[in-house]
């Protein structure tokens, strides 16, 4: 085998998540003398146009990959990766998001691809689903896995409950954190008051904020209602939601139900985000489940402290009473009261925000993606000396190519 090795990265939808902007930092920042990076994605996304025009990376698109679980649709995408595959013949298939993992992985194997690696952000089952649901998710990922040849999982938390749920042994999944530009979000500068002003903020006002895709995970109506019972202590306390999505009619509707129109800043989707965090005062996230949010690392990574949810590998970023404050899923009236607290005592808050500046080097996303090309190196390196099965051999599945 000479020349650079073909990867081939695929994803569900290039929205502004923290799981597509990762995906697309890797195949533009690989090293191109080992790695040819392609990335394959679904249905249409935001990212799409910069996804295209990456240097060096070749671009494709599959409109039938889509989130809904659809089966007639996904044995169309199932069988369209899989042509794809044949077709570009990679060394390597690295699937992230939960719908891309399945079909991606399954197409792999069918395409007689020999390495197949899986990015765990997050599962996607949740024990908000019917249990028949979960149940039968949770067994669709264990027969996946059994072709998988590596799982990285985002956070300590995602790689235990696998463990435990039989989805892989303990030997098959590393940990890699999903990281962020930390020197980037250090090193950003604003004029704090003229940004401000842009986003409709007045200057000399506590301002609470939270970033994410306006949908069910993420419950951005439960931060509404946070500021709700926040507002009626501090009515001097302003709100910006950061984002965009399914969800943004229910949370102006919201908005205007709790009398906050004076109050709340829908901005929709920005791409200023170390900017606007440098307005913040304090940042919510409240999320009902995640792998390991890497917007906690961006709002650390600015100096802002974070009122958050447990969730998943929360807790291995945030310090509870250091660099923030985690409550559970869902109690609103948990995360308002520490809110609360941080804008009675804002001397507190500014020394947390300064603790939280000072994130390990492992959610750096340069750490990162030298992590990936190391863990890629080694399993190229087993699969030349045969150590690697190729999944065609290892199921009787003849590689068409």
């Amino acid at each position: 085998m000479t020349g650079p090795v073909n990867v081939a990265h695929i994803i569900t939808k290039l929205e502004l998540g923290g799981a597509q902007q990762n995906t697309l930092f890797t195949v533009a920042h690989l090293n191109t003398a080992r790695f040819r990076p392609l990335l394959i994605t679904g249905e249409p996304g935001l990212l799409d146009q910069e996804a295209r025009a990456l240097s060096g990376v070749e671009f494709h698109q599959v409109p039938s990959l889509k989130r809904p679980i659809r089966p007639i649709a996904d044995l169309r995408a199932l069988l369209a990766l899989t042509l794809l595959l044949r077709r570009l013949r990679p060394l390597i298939v690295h699937t992230h998001s939960s719908k891309a993992g399945i079909l991606g992985r399954w197409a792999a194997r069918r395409a007689g691809v020999p390495i197949i690696i899986h990015s765990i952000h997050g599962f996607g089952f949740t024990r908000y689903q019917h249990p028949l649901v979960r149940r039968a998710l949770i067994a669709l990922e264990r027969r996946t896995s059994r072709f998988t040849t590596r799982f990285f999982a985002v956070s300590e938390a995602n790689r235990r409950l696998g463990i435990e749920l039989g989805l892989f042994p303990a030997d098959r999944c590393t940990v890699i954190r999903s990281g962020v530009d930390l020197h980037a979000f250090r090193r950003a500068r604003v004029d704090t008051v003229a940004k401000k002003r842009e986003l409709g903020l007045e200057p000399g006002r506590p301002v609470v904020g939270m970033i994410a895709p306006l949908k069910p995970q993420k419950a951005p109506l439960d931060f509404v209602r946070l500021a709700a019972l926040v507002h009626r202590s501090r009515p001097d306390a302003r709100f910006v939601l950061v984002g965009d999505g399914e969800l943004r009619g229910a949370v102006e509707a919201e908005v205007e139900r709790v009398g906050l129109a004076g109050s709340f800043k829908l901005t929709g989707w920005r791409r200023d985000i170390a900017e606007v965090l440098r307005c913040f005062d304090l940042f919510v996230l409240t999320s009902l489940w995640e792998g390991l949010p890497r917007v906690y690392l961006e709002a650390l990574a600015s100096g802002v402290p974070v009122v958050g949810t447990r969730v998943d590998g929360a807790a291995e970023v945030i310090r509870d009473g250091v660099n923030g404050y985690l409550v559970e899923p869902g109690d609103v009236r948990g995360m308002a009261d520490r809110v609360l607290e941080l804008l009675a005592h804002p001397d507190v808050a500014v020394r947390m925000g300064q603790k939280g500046e000072s994130l390990p080097q492992e959610f750096d996303i340069r750490d990162m993606i030298r992590r990936l090309e190391r863990e890629y190196d080694r399993l190229v390196g087993d699969q030349k000396q045969g150590d690697i099965v190729s999944v065609a051999s290892r199921y009787g599945t003849p590689a068409q190519n």
